[in-house]
C-alpha cells in the first residue's frame, strides 16, 4: 500500500512539474517577443528623429545660402552704380597727375543724373585725399564735401583757373562737417586742401550739359 501511495505521489509531482516547466516557457517566449518590438519602435523613433533633424539642417543651411546670395547681389547692385570712366578731360587729368593726386588712377567717377554728389574729405589710408578726386556732374547737380574726421584740419579751395571760385573757409577737423557748392552751368572746376595741397590733397570736377 505505502508503494503505491510512493508511486502515485511521484507522478503527481512529474505532472506539476512539466506545468510549471511549460508555462515558465511559454512566459519566457512572450517576454522575448516583447522585448523585440520595444527594440524595433526605439530604433524606428531613433531613426526618424535623426531624418527630421537633417530635413531641419538642410532647410537652415538652404536659408542662410540665399541669404549670402541677396546680400551678394545688393553688393554688387551697390557697387555698380557709379561708373569709372577713363575719358578725363585735359585739364582735370593733367592737373591731377602733376599734382600726384592721391587716390587718382586717371579714371573719372560719373555721376551724371544725380542732383547732389558727395565727395569724401579726409579720404586714403592717412587721411590727405578726396575721395573720389575726379568726378563728372551734370550742370545744377549740388556737390556736397563731407569731412571724414581723419588726416587733420581739411578745408575746400578752388584754384584760379577755376570755372566757378568757392572757398569753405579756414581747415576743420570735424567729422561730418560738410561744406557743398552748385555748379549751374558747365565748365572745368579744380580745387584743393590748403595744409595738404604738397601732399597731393587736389580734386577735379567736370559739369556738363
Amino acid at each position: 500500500m505505502a508503494r503505491r501511495v510512493s508511486r502515485r505521489r511521484y507522478l503527481v509531482g512529474t505532472g506539476a512539474a512539466l506545468t510549471t516547466g511549460l508555462l515558465a516557457g511559454c512566459s519566457g517566449g512572450s517576454g522575448g517577443e516583447s522585448e523585440e518590438s520595444s527594440s524595433e519602435e526605439s530604433s524606428s523613433e531613433e531613426s526618424s528623429s535623426e531624418e527630421s533633424s537633417s530635413e531641419e539642417s538642410s532647410s537652415e543651411e538652404s536659408s542662410d545660402g540665399g541669404s549670402s546670395e541677396e546680400s551678394s547681389e545688393e553688393s554688387s547692385s551697390d557697387s555698380g552704380s557709379v561708373e569709372m570712366l577713363d575719358d578725363v578731360p585735359t585739364d582735370i587729368d593733367d592737373y591731377l597727375s602733376e599734382g600726384e593726386a592721391r587716390l587718382y588712377e586717371g579714371t573719372i567717377a560719373d555721376y551724371t543724373g544725380q542732383d547732389e554728389v558727395v565727395v569724401d574729405v579726409g579720404a586714403g589710408d592717412i587721411g590727405f585725399a578726396f575721395a573720389p578726386p575726379a568726378i563728372r556732374v551734370d550742370a545744377g547737380t549740388t556737390v556736397v564735401w563731407e569731412w571724414t574726421g581723419e588726416g587733420g584740419a581739411h578745408n575746400v579751395v578752388s584754384e584760379d583757373a577755376s570755372a566757378t571760385q568757392f572757398n569753405s573757409g579756414d581747415p576743420i577737423d570735424e567729422q561730418g562737417y560738410t561744406f557743398e557748392q552748385t555748379f549751374e552751368s558747365a565748365g572745368i572746376q579744380l580745387y584743393y586742401c590748403t595744409p595738404h595741397k604738397a601732399n597731393g590733397k587736389i580734386g577735379g570736377i567736370e559739369v556738363v550739359e
